[in-house]
């Protein structure tokens, strides 16, 4: 009778805090950092050798009712190498400013669970470093927009206040390469490590 009640009471208790946890409304915000992996596929007449790159920034994140809105404003780094045939490598960097505005859900409570998530990011380019020689011409050179955009979708999980995000980052807008009769669109693997700073 006695371990009867025991296990009723935790089976109550453990509603409670995934009926809390996923209906009233919450609050939150934190920091995040981490690394990324550029990869823009490559043609017939470019060969692009990918590099890691970064981010860092902060995120929000309002909820209710299981699910979740989670905007992000940080900045990232994407690395490519682009050679063509007898033509000297360009070694590109851009760096832009990148806000998701990501929907999702999560499962679990009593600050452990898993979250997915998706949505659109718009990406505004601060700077497109690329180190084409005086000599060299313009056809390994990328045309990458001052704005562009995606779409991402990824999962995590929650461990109290920290959470690690795995991510894919598809772009759709067209970055040309030289004289624009080739393109390719950016891809965005990324493994982030947020934490939260406080919640309501």
């Amino acid at each position: 009778m006695k371990k009867t009640i025991i296990l009723t009471l935790s089976i109550c208790l453990f509603t409670i805090g995934m009926a809390s946890a996923q209906i009233i409304p919450s609050f939150a915000f934190g920091v995040k950092g981490g690394l990324n992996y550029a990869a823009f596929p490559s043609n017939g007449i470019f060969n692009n050798s990918n590099r890691a790159g970064y981010l860092a920034g902060v995120w929000a994140r309002v909820g209710g009712l299981g699910f979740n809105f989670q905007p992000e404003l940080y900045l990232t780094s994407k690395n490519i190498n682009v050679s063509a045939p007898n033509e000297p490598e360009n070694k590109a960097k851009f760096t832009s400013i990148d806000v998701p505005l990501l929907l999702g859900g999560k499962i679990g409570a009593l600050g452990l669970g898993g979250r997915f998530y998706g949505g659109p990011v718009f990406s505004f380019a601060v700077n497109k470093d690329q180190s084409l020689s005086s000599a060299a011409s313009d056809a390994t050179k990328l045309d990458y927009k001052s704005a562009n955009y995606g779409f991402q979708v990824g999962a995590g999980v929650d461990i109290s206040s920290l959470s690690i995000d795995l991510r894919y980052e598809g772009g759709l807008n067209k970055i040309a390469y030289g004289d624009g009769n080739s393109h390719t669109r950016v891809n965005v693997f990324s493994l982030a490590l947020a934490y939260k700073l406080f919640s309501l």
